[in-house]
């Protein structure tokens, strides 16, 4: 059984996937922003099911670094570290701030570099880990009015593209998982652009991205298998597999998208592994199935 670090603990995907994992007889930790406020209840139950839970704050390095050290403390070590902390944003792209922008990536990007170079010292020195991460589908291609969220999840992708490579010889196995949509408490944090003016230079169409979410609503209303549990079946099936034999990328989706973002996959994974054999350094492809 593993020792898990999940941040975003008490988030949508967070909590289902702890509970999951200590089910099955995992230690796991986690990371809140706050154990108070929101949170406070979906701490008591985590605590109770057994989860060690710290405050950290992705956004901030030195928290960071002192909540990575107190989980590690908590658990008398780490095998396995779930990035899983993010949020959201939506809304027509110009009207979105350059700071609501950076906000975005404090928490989707930097948020997870923070994390990661407070946790790698400890995985490369015991020789083997895995490191997972939550991207989503639209992290592979845009849609409209999630501009800054897909911009995020690409820059996370490429991030983890040189994880991939860079920690294999170190024993890290890296992976992916790509959600579709979810029904989660994730559109309720969303960052969303507040430019009255600049709104209205956009006249009726300022409307769609309202009209959008309701569809989008009703669709995951529709689907009863795209829910948050998803997720937690996706991260136990990968730790049962072999070490080094783990996908690279995991789609998650049951909307019927899920099956064309894994055929881009495909492709890009043939792309990448043609790339670095013209380098002669494919074999940093080779700690994934």
């Amino acid at each position: 059984m593993a020792k898990v670090l999940i941040t975003g603990i008490a988030g949508g995907f967070g909590k289902p996937t702890a509970l999951a994992l200590m089910a099955r007889g995992h230690e796991v930790a986690g990371s809140v922003r706050s154990r108070a406020g929101q949170n406070a209840e979906t701490v008591a139950e985590l605590e109770a099911a057994g989860a060690q839970i710290v405050e950290m704050d992705v956004t901030d390095t030195a928290s960071t670094e002192a909540g990575v050290a107190e989980a590690i403390d908590a658990l008398g070590g780490l095998q396995v570290l779930f990035n899983n902390a993010g949020i959201g944003s939506y809304g027509i792209q110009e009207l979105m701030a350059p700071e609501d922008m950076a906000r975005v990536f404090d928490v989707n990007v930097t948020g997870v570099q923070r994390v990661m170079r407070s946790a790698l010292p400890h995985l490369r020195a015991q020789g083997r880990g895995t490191v997972l991460y939550t991207s989503s589908l639209i992290g592979r291609i845009a849609t409209p009015f999630y501009g800054t969220y897909s911009a995020s999840k690409w820059a996370l992708e490429a991030i983890v593209e040189c994880y991939r490579t860079e920690l294999s010889g170190f024993g890290i196995e890296s992976c992916i998982i790509e959600p579709g949509a979810m029904p989660t408490a994730f559109f309720d944090g969303l960052v969303t652009p507040s430019d009255p003016d600049r709104e209205a230079g956009y006249g009726d169409f300022a409307q769609v991205p309202t009209m959008s979410a309701a569809g989008l609503a009703q669709m995951l209303d529709a689907t009863p298998a795209q829910r948050p549990e998803r997720i937690a079946e996706a991260v136990l099936a990968l730790l049962d597999m072999p070490h080094g034999q783990k996908p690279f990328r995991t789609v998650v989706d049951h909307t019927g998208v899920g099956p064309e973002i894994e055929r881009y996959n495909d492709v890009l994974h043939d792309v990448t592994r043609t790339v670095l054999t013209n380098f002669g350094i494919e074999r940093m492809l080779d700690l994934n199935a």
